[in-house]
């Protein structure tokens, strides 16, 4: 059964940076599309940045397009996510989701999730 570990959260200034880890246990990475969502308090989920199997292909939210980055390391069963010039709506809980099925930012597209780490952005 695939786990995902998410790491790298804090408090941060606006216009600082953090890099998401997200890692993989139980199961081989590549077999699985990699999305991060960020939940917060009264708001749906929100599919913030996602990558398909290989890494070829990402899809980035119009609110994280030029500041968010994501790219992955199958061998170490890790994807990472560089966050930069960090605005306070970005604030929020950032949980990893793994599919086998398909690729893409919707919810309903994946199967295994994992427990989130926090971010937040303020001054």
């Amino acid at each position: 059964q695939l786990q995902l570990v998410e790491s790298g959260g804090g408090l941060v200034l606006p216009g600082g940076s953090l890099r998401l880890s997200c890692v993989a246990f139980g199961a081989s990475l590549d077999l699985y599309a990699i999305g991060l969502f960020r939940q917060v308090p009264g708001k749906e989920r929100e599919g913030v940045i996602c990558i398909s199997k290989s890494g070829g292909s990402t899809n980035v939210a119009d609110s994280v397009k030029g500041r968010f980055t994501i790219f992955r390391d199958n061998a170490k069963k890790t994807v990472y996510v560089e966050m930069n010039s960090l605005k306070p709506e970005d604030t929020g809980v950032y949980i990893c989701a793994a599919s086998r099925r398909a690729y893409g930012c919707s919810l309903t597209t994946y199967d295994f999730w994992g427990q989130g780490t926090e971010v937040t952005v303020s001054s």
